[in-house]
């Protein structure tokens, strides 16, 4: 069969543009068709929402899209949202500036520098702990290197963009004020964080 096609120089693909009939070649069977799914499938979902709204039938509810941002899905427990450093009680980051989290970051977004801690008893610091955001791919190394469960991406954020690079750098007072996110991932800090934002 497929040798009778080779040597008519047809191919072999019964639905190819050069096999079409003429009733085929303008689409309309096709496009009525379509037409009439999207028309049952409209009116069944109407029919389902009425029954639901009006004659108050509760087993009836109809396709439904959640209205973001004003209605918010329940986020899986185990996403990566915005970072946020981890505070002692004394609200001292629980960093110790030991650079597994910049070391082990494939995208090279973090910035550390380390100063002595007033506490004898604590070695280091971060004077200075920057991410830039718009560098990170998420992959949660930083999170699963930390020795001390310094910093976690907990915060339930997601809404984060902003209108310049330096507005995606993200400094150690900032991680410091996030706090992580209550039942069902539902971020406890004030969102949207502003796009205009300025960076450090």
């Amino acid at each position: 069969m497929a040798a009778s096609y080779k040597s008519a120089n047809t191919p072999a693909d019964p639905k190819h543009s050069s096999r079409l009939g003429l009733r085929q070649h303008f689409y309309l069977a096709e496009v009525l068709g379509g037409l009439k799914l999207t028309g049952i499938r409209f009116f069944a979902n109407m029919w389902r929402h009425t029954l639901h709204t009006v004659f108050r039938v509760k087993s009836a509810r109809g396709a439904v899209t959640i209205q973001y941002p004003d209605e918010r899905r329940p986020y899986a427990t185990r996403l990566r949202s915005l970072h946020r450093l981890v505070r002692r009680e004394d609200g001292s980051p629980r960093c110790v500036a030991c650079m597994m989290c910049e070391t082990v970051c494939p995208a090279h977004c973090i910035y550390i520098v380390a100063t002595e801690h007033p506490n004898p008893e604590i070695e280091k610091v971060p004077e200075r702990f920057d991410i830039d955001l718009g560098k990170c791919v998420f992959c949660g190394y930083c999170v699963e290197a930390c020795p001390e469960d310094a910093i976690r991406m907990d915060t339930g954020i997601l809404e984060f963009s902003s209108y310049s690079r330096g507005g995606m750098i993200y400094t150690k007072e900032t991680l410091l004020a996030l706090e992580p996110a209550g039942p069902h991932g539902v971020p406890t800090s004030p969102v949207p964080i502003p796009a205009d934002r300025k960076g450090p």
